[in-house]
């Protein structure tokens, strides 16, 4: 696929600054300059930690939920490590958990400041990794331009330090983590990832009940894989974290819209040089239009700010896209699938938005938030072939449901 970082002009009603518009292009510039965009390739997995005691839980809900499947285990020295695939090409789940309910690190500093990511304190999203053709020369590049990288005796976690890794430090902007790896992970046991070790067979049959529920409801089929991921962040910090990760990344800011219903903007990044995003799934940065302490003068809706001040800057949700279609019950496939999840006590926000008539649309729901990793699924149809990666009506309508089951509520201290 032909593209032109330098020529590209990015859609969009969201009015950046001057000082982003500059420094975009200047990314862009250096990136081919110093071989980074040479380097990297696609995103090839996607990291997400548990509280100790909640993977397999975390796992049988993903077996229902997405098509994404066990293909190995390992132990290290602090953590389980379980390999999620799906069946097709797109990015591996590395899911994380504590062995030992004590365990502190970045992850749980973090969570503690927030009131509402006290209660799971070791659950979050923690980054992508990305392919390189060389991690000591993409070291070396991103190093050149000020990103932080963690080496042996960091992180107490030294899944960030294994040899087939490079990690960055967490961002100060979004809280999430950009790995590299110059393996193909395929082969898992030279990921340097601990001791391999099996499910008893008591966990299998719950992994395997709930992928059957799934194949019997007709849904698997209908589930392909991660569409885009979406992280919340402060206002002022909206231009800072896109253009860093642009910095660490080979993605190009799409563009922006401002969703005027809920005071926000949505902020999308893509990978040119994949045909589909589900090969290297868009990253979306979402942010209020006015910070927390302004807004006290205008009153306008701030889900988006009040999500960051709950929990913090972190990954909101994961989007899994469903094949477009009409199904045979006579209704489209994600009202389908959205149905099937919810007579299996899949719990949702609100109902499916959006209309797939006979012209080109969308249609999208959340999920409540996993009670394991504190993320939102979402189930996104792109309808008739459409073009754009969203409309702004449906991100207000679920920005809004999300808004509603996101509240902390708290006393006054001069009540």
């Amino acid at each position: 696929m032909s593209f032109d970082l330098l020529t590209y002009q990015h859609v969009g009603d969201k009015k950046n600054s001057d000082f982003f518009e500059e420094y975009r292009v200047k990314i862009y510039e250096r990136r081919l300059q110093s071989g980074l965009d040479q380097l990297l390739g696609k995103m090839r997995g996607v990291v997400i930690q548990v509280e100790t005691g909640d993977a397999i839980s975390y796992l049988e809900e993903l077996y229902l939920m997405s098509p994404y499947r066990l293909a190995a285990a390992y132990r290290s020295d602090t953590h389980n490590i379980y390999v999620m695939v799906s069946e097709t090409r797109f990015p591996r789940i590395f899911v994380i958990e504590p062995l030992d309910k004590n365990f502190e690190d970045d992850v749980k500093r973090l969570n503690m400041i927030y009131p509402l990511a006290r209660a799971k304190p070791n659950a979050r999203y923690i980054g992508e990794i990305f392919h390189t053709t060389s991690v000591r020369e993409t070291c070396k590049v991103l190093e050149s331009h000020n990103v932080r990288f963690v080496y042996d005796g960091d992180e107490e976690n030294r899944l960030y330090t294994n040899k087939p890794f490079a990690f960055t430090e967490p961002s100060d902007f979004t809280f999430n983590r950009v790995g590299y790896t110059e393996a193909d992970l395929e082969d898992y046991d030279e990921l340097n990832l601990g001791t391999r070790f099996e499910l008893t067979q008591d966990q299998l049959a719950e992994l395997e009940k709930q992928a059957e529920l799934g194949k019997e409801a007709g849904i698997h089929e209908l589930l392909r894989g991660i569409d885009h991921m979406a992280t919340r962040i402060l206002a002022g910090e909206r231009e800072d974290a896109i253009l860093e990760f642009l910095t660490m990344s080979n993605y190009y800011f799409w563009g922006a819209y401002n969703i005027h219903e809920m005071n926000s903007s949505t902020n999308v990044n893509r990978n040119s040089h994949v045909e589909d995003d589900k090969e290297s799934p868009a990253k979306v940065f979402t942010a209020n239009n006015t910070p927390s302490f302004i807004n006290s003068f205008e009153n306008l809706p701030m889900p988006t700010e009040d999500f960051v001040r709950n929990f913090g800057r972190r990954m909101h949700h994961i989007a899994y896209e469903v094949v477009d279609g009409d199904h045979p019950s006579g209704v489209k496939n994600v009202d389908y699938v959205v149905g099937k999840l919810g007579t299996l006590g899949v719990p949702f926000l609100a109902h499916v938005v959006g209309e797939c008539k006979d012209s080109p649309d969308l249609k999208q729901i959340f999920s409540k938030h996993s009670k394991y990793s504190i993320l939102i699924t979402e189930y996104v149809e792109r309808c008739h072939k459409f073009k754009g990666f969203f409309t702004k009506q449906n991100v207000a309508s679920l920005t809004e449901a999300a808004g509603k089951d996101e509240r902390y509520t708290h006393g006054h201290v001069f009540d």
